[in-house]
């Protein structure tokens, strides 16, 4: 023991010690640590087999180099974030480029890459003094016996999600939950394994064995999602868990490409009509003059007879990559978490009945990693990506979509859905705007790479969102009065991703990705022309009956298609507000697990989204 309380190996354990606490981190933080019960378990299981397998520190020190270089992002993302690195995270990361990580970082990439060298040079440190610490080596039978018996619960662990466990006692016989993206085949594993009929059967479909399910009693009380959950090893699970992810992605075109809706319109119906989707971004409900704001920042769409604002519209998570899938498909909200979907999106469902399609981008195109946005826009029959630059200041502002716009209109297609995909309201926002509409002032305009995590600028900041604002609410009416230039059936809806927390009040934290109020609620909106409401003078009757109620993006995949007038198998006209069937649902956000937003707190001058009572458990696999 002595021994041990040598500096060297003292050194060696405290680093892995601290290493080993970092699930705890959002308890210091004052936020709750799901199952952090089971997570230290894991984590001490994994340190036995790890110790037990390899035998001595100085050999397998070199496994936790992952862990050390991530540490000081899965703080970071605790801090501000209140969660560590995810598999989303991973993704944003691979979707994101080393100059627009530049930009956002600024000045501080020097503080950044400061904490890498410091962290680096830890590591060497703990290396160095593993090779000083023959004493940490672990020999002798106690070795051999943890090792037989890691490698006999791993048995069972193994054996249960092969063969499924048996003899669920009345109080856990609830029904298997299947994530709703989860292919036919995931599905069928799943019940398989939980139910003990079938459990026999699935197995011996992998295995080719014909053996029993594990009984009740013998069942693992700790999961892959405890594992991932820790630290330093369970960073390899999410790793895995990203790659299946990537996979998953890319294999998505192939399984859904038979999948159909079996969508049309009625027989009679060929009059030429234009349908415009614009998904908007990174903007926020309430920094909308037509919205209540003090500022005017929408002079001209306030002007608009036939425009209908939606007060109350909210998103279930705040990153683009995440909350489009649920605006343009029927992907459930608690499913937004888990990229891809086995269905496709509206945009099949109006080529179906009869639409030319168009995706017309002014965010990034997909590339090595197909992201979840761009899956659904290959469904599309023309596709313009038209962002050169990123979110840069390279970046092209929202009216180079105004040209193609018009020759997709001009198309001579009768009917036609036009999806426009802008880059909105996105940071740098006074890089989202041309000069003329900098209108106030101090803003950051013209200043080159401002360093957006300093609250000096909170004045500036502000600003440059608000004139960015006036440039959406341009960018909106030029759409519309393309629209009506027509003098056809012609419609469009507008509704935002997420919003924007912007330092309010004495809250210090910006831009999205928190569970704030500011973020979850998005401005929407419904234009029609004169013609579309001699048309359908049905639809804007509940248009205007269900415009205050509570929705969420939720309800516009099957808005949309109603808009359309389009019938498809399996439709749910409960979820669009311009149908008399509309009905209110619950609406869960992404806060400390699903948490219902109408049943839910604001906390502090940030707007955090708490339950009252207990949010559901997120599943993200």
């Amino acid at each position: 023991m002595r021994s041990l309380l040598r500096p060297a190996p003292l050194f060696v354990l405290l680093s892995y010690l601290l290493l080993t606490l970092v699930p705890c981190v959002p308890l210091l933080l004052g936020h709750p640590a799901p199952d952090l019960g089971h997570v230290l378990l894991v984590e001490a299981l994994a340190w036995l087999a790890v110790w037990s397998v390899i035998g001595r520190p100085a050999w397998f020190h070199w496994l936790l180099i992952p862990a050390f270089l991530a540490l000081p992002t899965e703080i970071y993302l605790f801090v501000y974030y209140g969660q560590g690195i995810s598999t989303h995270h991973l993704g944003i990361i691979a979707e994101t480029s080393p100059k627009e990580a530049m930009e956002f970082l600024g000045s501080k990439v020097w503080l950044m890459a400061a904490v890498l060298l410091g962290v680096i040079a830890w590591w060497v440190a703990v290396q160095a003094a593993a090779r000083r610490s023959p004493m940490l080596t672990w020999r002798g039978n106690s070795r051999k016996a943890v090792f037989g018996i890691l490698m006999a619960l791993a048995a069972l662990v193994l054996y249960g999600r092969e063969f499924g466990v048996q003899g669920k006692p009345a109080a856990h016989a609830s029904a298997p939950s299947v994530p709703a993206s989860a292919s036919e085949e995931e599905a069928s594993e799943e019940e398989a394994a939980s139910d003990p009929e079938h459990a026999a059967i699935a197995g011996a479909q992998r295995t080719g064995w014909k053996l029993g399910a594990l009984p009740w009693r013998l069942r693992a009380p700790l999961g892959f999602g405890d594992f991932a959950a820790s630290w330093p090893f369970g960073l390899t699970a999410r790793g895995i868990d990203f790659y299946k992810e990537r996979e998953y992605l890319a294999d998505l075109g192939q399984r859904s490409r038979n999948f159909s809706f079996h969508a049309h319109q009625p027989a009679k119906n060929d009059a030429p009509e234009i349908v415009i989707m614009v998904i908007g971004e990174s903007s926020r409900y309430d920094r909308w003059g037509i919205n209540g704001y003090t500022r005017d920042t929408t002079p001209l769409l306030s002007k608009e007879a036939n425009l209908v604002a939606l007060p109350d519209v909210i998103t279930a998570v705040s990153a683009t990559r995440l909350s489009v899938p649920v605006i343009i498909s029927r992907k459930p909200a608690t499913q937004s978490l888990k990229d891809g979907f086995y269905e496709k999106s509206f945009l099949t469902a109006y080529k179906e009945a009869g639409f030319k399609t168009f995706w017309l981008s002014n965010q990034i195109s997909f590339g090595q990693f197909d992201t979840p946005v761009s899956v659904f826009a290959k469904e599309a029959d023309v596709i313009q990506f038209m962002n050169l630059g990123g979110f840069t200041n390279n970046s092209n502002f929202d009216q180079i979509l105004l040209n193609p716009l018009q020759h997709a209109i001009a198309d001579p297609a009768p009917k036609k859905l036009i999806v426009l995909h802008t880059l909105g309201n996105h940071w740098n926002y006074s890089q989202r705007y041309p000069k003329e509409f900098d209108k106030w002032q101090p803003s950051l305009f013209g200043v080159d790479k401002p360093v957006y995590t300093d609250l000096k600028i909170k004045p500036q900041l502000n600003n440059s969102y608000d004139n960015s604002i006036l440039y959406t609410d341009w960018f909106l009416s030029q759409v519309i009065h393309q629209l009506k230039d027509t003098q056809q059936l012609t419609s469009m809806v507008y509704v935002a991703d997420h919003g924007q927390t912007l330092y309010d009040g004495s809250c210090r934290i910006a831009f999205h990705g928190h569970n704030t109020q500011y973020e979850f609620h998005v401005p929407a909106m419904v234009w029609y022309s004169d013609e579309y409401k001699e048309r359908y003078p049905e639809k804007i009757s509940q248009l205007m009956k269900h415009r205050k109620a509570r929705l969420a993006t939720e309800n516009m995949f099957h808005t949309l298609l109603d808009l359309g007038d389009i019938q498809y198998d399996d439709e749910k006209l409960e979820w669009s507000f311009l149908n008399a069937q509309f009905k209110q649902h619950k609406r869960y956000v992404d806060s400390y697990g699903w948490t219902n937003y109408d049943n839910a707190t604001f906390k502090g001058d940030c707007r955090e989204v708490m339950d009252k009572g207990k949010p559901l458990k997120q599943d993200k696999s």
